[in-house]
């Protein structure tokens, strides 16, 4: 318990709470284990449950004409489905996948729903947070509709690494595996597109890739390509 409470705390949509109030919503949270690639919801499946992630990655895409999209990359302490606690019987927009063996905690609407009502900020909150994902959905078609495939490709990893990034000595790393395919599923275009920017980008010595890993070693000369 004291576990997830310390996680709730760092979570924006519980952060405004005391430790009594989160000490009486952290029992209504069930943790479940995954194994890598489970399916969590396919996009149309009935949406009841909050996730908060605890370990691993998830990812949330839609398949457009057998083409995957991927919208967003979760880790620990990121949490997704935040709509199915606003209102009763809505459909998933998307699907969510783990792309590691992950530790979840999951939140029943109707759990939550009473607790909800006795807590102006916790309202307050989420509406925000709706409002903040709903601009990043925004930003995400117009990067599609008028970005190339060089500036959006440099601009996910540029996201990536502010999002998910590790401060090191020699830049930022992020924090998660990314094989050429996700990157190209994020960015909107074929896998060989992106690994033409990613070698670019090596041989300009702005990022390296090790095992998958990304290395921004150039923050500051990345996002200067971007406009």
């Amino acid at each position: 318990m004291s576990n997830l409470i310390s996680l709730l705390q760092h979570v924006p949509l519980f952060q405004d709470l005391s430790v009594t109030e989160l000490e009486s919503v952290a029992p209504l949270f069930q943790e479940r284990k995954y194994k890598k690639g489970t399916i969590l919801f396919l996009e149309g499946d009935l949406g009841e449950e909050f996730y908060l992630i605890g370990s691993g990655v998830v990812k949330i895409y839609r398949i457009d004409n057998y083409k995957e999209i991927i919208l967003s990359l979760f880790r620990q302490g990121d949490f997704f489905g935040e709509m199915s606690l606003i209102q009763k019987g809505l459909q998933r927009s998307a699907a969510a996948e783990t792309l590691e063996a992950c530790s979840i905690y999951t939140l029943m609407r109707s759990d939550f729903a009473s607790f909800m009502e006795h807590s102006p900020k916790l309202c307050m909150r989420l509406l925000e947070v709706t409002m903040e994902r709903l601009r990043k959905a925004n930003e995400q078609i117009y990067n599609l509709t008028f970005l190339d495939v060089r500036t959006r490709t440099i601009k996910v990893i540029s996201q990536l690494a502010e999002e998910h990034g590790l401060q090191r000595s020699s830049g930022h790393l992020i924090n998660m595996k990314l094989t050429h395919q996700q990157l190209a599923n994020m960015v909107g275009t074929v896998r060989e597109s992106v690994t033409k920017v990613l070698q670019e980008l090596q041989e300009d010595d702005i990022i390296t890739i090790d095992k998958k890993y990304i290395m921004v070693k150039d923050p500051e000369r990345m996002a200067k390509l971007i406009y």
